[in-house]
């Protein structure tokens, strides 16, 4: 069988699983038990907020999978079980944590690799850390919060289970300089959390977030095949909106990523630089394959 043939046998295949099965990620698995989503605090762009940056914490964000602890066991935003091996959460508070599950800068497929397998692989997980941010049912405001999430954290003394570093900035030159110094080093953007916020399960300015790039989601609708040394992998993925703008993106996959495209129906993260009259994004490039809710 040719390299061509497989591929269009490959994508027949996926088409027929995502029919009959959960799509997690880009796998298709059994759909297993799941409980309600957690009240999770979702964040605005930075740049469409009118904001004192002086009020805010400010971290690194981390190109990881969102995950809850809810006191004895990890959960993805969505409310679906992570297999996370015993030893990893062993020792972990009672309480609910709110965080990512990371590996690194430049490890998200690592992670999401990791996450969403269902028979733990212990060497795997030995490189990821859960990154907590905040205390979902601390009661006080985010300041409070952090103070007593450090003090939780700190005596365990789990290495793969932190907190995640936070600082002030005094003025936006301040906060797009930490920018630029995060992201030559690879990381993904900033995180901004108010300092007098509650922790209120909705989408606010209490929380943004500030990358380098603008970034957006858009749903697999086809394969475009590949010509040239891309002959029998793909050339780019046929996508389409949230309000319906279809377009191709071409640029950004490594050459695996090519071999075994995001499945027709999953959603991808691309970078853009703009978009045109026609709202058609401007230099759009695949960043990542959605995480597994």
């Amino acid at each position: 069988m040719d390299t061509a043939h497989r591929f269009t046998t490959r994508k027949a295949a996926t088409l027929l699983l995502v029919e009959s099965a959960l799509v997690v990620g880009t796998v298709c698995v059994p759909a297993p038990a799941q409980a309600a989503p957690p009240p999770l605090l979702l964040a605005n762009d930075f740049d469409d907020a009118e904001v004192d940056v002086s009020r805010y914490w400010v971290s690194e964000k981390y190109d990881g999978v969102r995950a809850y602890w809810d006191g004895q066991r990890l959960i993805t935003r969505a409310g679906n079980p992570i297999h996370a091996p015993a030893w990893f959460v062993r020792g972990w508070p009672a309480e609910p944590l709110d965080g990512e599950l990371w590996a690194g800068r430049g490890q998200f497929e690592q992670v999401t690799a990791t996450v969403r397998d269902l028979d733990p692989d212990d060497i795997a997980w030995r490189d990821i850390r859960f990154m907590v941010f905040d205390l979902p049912a601390h009661g006080g405001v985010f300041s409070a919060r952090l103070e007593t999430l450090r003090s939780v954290l700190a005596p365990l003394r789990i290495d793969w289970l932190r907190a995640v570093t936070q600082s002030r900035v005094a003025d936006d030159l301040s906060l797009h300089r930490q920018l630029e110094t995060v992201a030559a080093a690879g990381g993904e953007g900033l995180m901004l959390h108010r300092d007098d916020s509650l922790y209120r399960a909705e989408r606010s300015d209490d929380l943004l977030k500030l990358k380098p790039h603008q970034d957006a989601e858009a749903r697999v609708i086809a394969h475009v095949p590949g010509q040239g040394k891309y002959l029998g992998m793909l050339g780019a993925l046929l996508v389409r909106t949230a309000d319906g703008s279809q377009f191709r993106i071409g640029t950004g996959f490594t050459d695996a990523q090519r071999r075994n495209p995001p499945a027709v129906g999953s959603w991808i993260t691309y970078s853009h630089d703009n978009v045109t009259a026609r709202g058609i994004p401007r230099f759009a490039r695949f960043l990542r394959e959605k995480p597994p809710d």
